[in-house]
């Protein structure tokens, strides 16, 4: 592998995730239902069968997924990987890096996303592996779920009030963390976007001597079976690439 600081396509993030088989309040097996303020995700099925659950201003969604499926979600929509047997996908994310530090907010009960301190350790994990990882990654799960569970049915019940309260909940629980975030864009797909207005006006100029720094990568996951907030995850330590979430 050829090590230099040379980021994903457009300052995309890429991870592999299979689909957590624990079973939730409702007998449903998957992931924990989150969303994302800034960044869309898009999941690319390579293995298996499931669903995701959707959240939105459509209303709720059960989207079947199979091996050749893509489904993406725009910010603001509530989503749930959900395990129906083998599922296997991998996920391009817009704006990487920013849902590492907490753009991707849990469905957790009203009472604890008012609290940021106690929002913080429900979302945390204690390790990065072993039984205790395994333990807290449930118990967040379940946390998630219990959230989401009142959100879904009022949704389905042509009330979007809780659904839109939660949305407001997230924006104020990430609102401090926006000066680090908007310096994490800058120098990240802002930047991937200039490096592109820099080269048409090389062409342009007839000037290709930026092609020179052509090179050609590869790389390899950096720790499998991680767990994120949908399942297992593979993920890469690279710029450009998804990093570990740091749990606020």
């Amino acid at each position: 592998m050829v090590s230099v600081p040379t980021p994903l396509p457009g300052a995309v993030g890429l991870s592999h995730l299979s689909a957590y088989e624990w079973e939730a309040a409702d007998g449903v097996c998957g992931g924990s239902p989150h969303l994302h303020l800034v960044c869309t995700e898009a999941y690319v099925v390579t293995a298996g069968v499931g669903a995701v659950q959707t959240l939105s201003p459509d209303g709720y969604r059960d989207t079947p997924l199979r091996a050749g499926s893509v489904a993406w979600f725009t910010p603001g929509t509530v989503h749930r990987m959900v395990q129906g047997g083998g599922l296997r996908i991998t996920v391009l994310m817009q704006n990487s890096g920013l849902p590492e530090v907490g753009d991707a907010v849990f469905t957790f009960p009203p009472e604890v996303l008012a609290d940021p301190e106690r929002y913080a350790a429900a979302a945390a994990l204690p390790a990065k592996s072993g039984p205790e990882a395994e333990a807290a990654a449930r118990k967040r799960r379940d946390l998630a779920v219990e959230g989401f569970l009142p959100l879904r049915e009022a949704l389905q019940a042509g009330d979007n009030g809780p659904y839109r309260e939660f949305q407001r909940a997230a924006a104020r629980l990430v609102r401090a963390k926006v000066p680090a975030w908007r310096e994490l864009w800058r120098a990240g797909p802002l930047a991937a976007a200039r490096r592109t207005g820099d080269q048409l006006d090389a062409l342009e100029a007839g000037d290709p001597a930026y092609l020179a720094d052509a090179t050609a990568l590869d790389a390899s996951p950096s720790r499998e079976g991680g767990y994120g907030m949908c399942g297992r995850r593979d993920e890469y330590e690279l710029p450009g690439a998804t990093l570990p979430y740091r749990g606020d």
